[in-house]
């Protein structure tokens, strides 16, 4: 199942976020509910920080992009700032690794 959507803006990756996990962890791949612009699946991210100010968003922007071998500063969170479904943005668009 595709988690992800090739934009003319870059990759964007539909993330459902497990915050306070024992561990890091990048998948698997979870069916998800449809929605208007957002694909089936969600790449399940857990990371151990706590979902209070912003401190998950960061730490699974930083699982993200060393999954991916970027730099954070090229991760966006574009969507669900508050909310365990979210969408990010990786500029300029990279290949997405096996799960």
């Amino acid at each position: 199942m595709r988690f992800w959507d090739e934009t003319s803006r870059g990759l964007s990756l539909a993330v459902k976020a497990q915050p306070g996990a024992r561990r890091v962890a990048i998948g698997p791949v979870v069916p998800a509910a449809a929605a208007p612009g957002w694909p089936q699946a969600r790449l399940k991210v857990a990371v151990n920080a706590p979902p209070e100010d912003g401190k998950a968003n960061e730490a699974i922007i930083a699982a993200l992009a060393a999954w991916l071998g970027v730099k954070p500063g090229t991760i966006t969170l574009v969507a669900g700032q508050t909310s365990r479904e979210k969408r990010f943005l990786i500029t300029p668009s990279v290949p997405v690794p096996e799960l």
